[in-house]
């Protein structure tokens, strides 16, 4: 893998793995008219932590009120504390979150079979058409009210299985995301932020599980690449994180519309391309 290749996907991951447009499908529709070899494995473990980092950058207030209250939860606990109220909304949150997360334990057993579907780049643009229609028209619903509070846990459940549902390859986890929380009639603002809170248990926990088994198979990270990982991780660091900027202004100005024009148009292209057998002149 070259610098230059490093660097590339380094950008793809930082825009497309925020952008409600699809990290996985850029990445393979990329690969597959750019001649691009597939990354290794450990590189593409280490793009999604970088971007697990931006989000830490961008909400690390949010992160660290949850911590904090994930810890006095069970100091309570023990204690037997009890408010006489309503809880800190960050402990709140916490609670969302793993409500939310827990659909994706019913992916787990086929992660595989999902996971192959993204070698078919025909696949990819028609999942990638299917996300411009799912941005389409959660636009078009009426601006929502509910926020941490008001949230129920059957709305952050149904979010959550919208979130397993797009790790289908060329379906945005974003989009998807954000798209259920405003059918569920969340804040624009929360929806967005509930979001990406949501993706830091489910990616923290794929990019352990990767480690750990790239680690087994290969021994260790190749000292010699060590310098394009780095490049790559600081790219997609850098560019994430002025994508989750770009999102949180474009949701709340009910502008997710532009987002699906562009999913149908890259998806038409690709499709186009693909049937007339198009690829470009392979990067260097």
């Amino acid at each position: 893998m070259s610098y230059f290749m490093s660097a590339v996907l380094g950008f793809v991951q930082g825009v497309a793995e925020f952008l409600p447009i699809s990290s996985s499908g850029h990445l393979t529709l990329f690969q597959h008219f750019f001649g691009m070899p597939e990354p290794d494995q450990l590189f593409n473990v280490l793009l999604h932590f970088a971007t697990l980092l931006a989000v830490c950058v961008v909400y690390w207030q949010d992160i660290w009120e949850m911590i904090l209250e994930f810890f006095s939860f069970f100091i309570d606990l023990f204690s037997r504390r009890t408010y006489r109220g309503n809880p800190p909304e960050a402990r709140r949150m916490v609670l969302l979150i793993i409500v939310g997360t827990l659909p994706l334990f019913l992916v787990l057993p086929i992660q595989d079979k999902v996971e192959a579907l993204g070698s078919n780049p025909v696949f990819v643009a028609c999942a990638l058409l299917v996300t411009g229609c799912i941005l389409f028209l959660s636009d078009q619903m009426a601006k929502g009210h509910k926020t941490v509070r008001s949230a129920t846990l059957l709305d952050v459940l149904l979010v959550g299985v919208a979130q397993g549902v797009a790790t289908v390859p060329g379906l945005s986890r974003s989009g998807c995301t954000i798209s259920a929380g405003m059918v569920r009639g969340f804040d624009r603002k929360f929806a967005v932020r509930y979001s990406f809170l949501m993706s830091l248990p489910a990616v923290l926990g794929a990019t352990l599980l990767k480690v750990l088994d790239v680690m087994e198979l290969e021994g260790g990270i190749p000292q010699e690449n060590l310098p394009k990982y780095l490049l790559g991780m600081v790219i997609a660091a850098v560019v994430g994180y002025f994508s989750i900027q770009l999102v949180k202004l474009l949701a709340d100005k009910g502008r997710f519309g532009a987002f699906a024009f562009y999913c149908w148009g890259a998806g038409a292209l690709a499709l186009l391309l693909i049937f007339m057998d198009w690829t470009f002149v392979p990067a260097v």
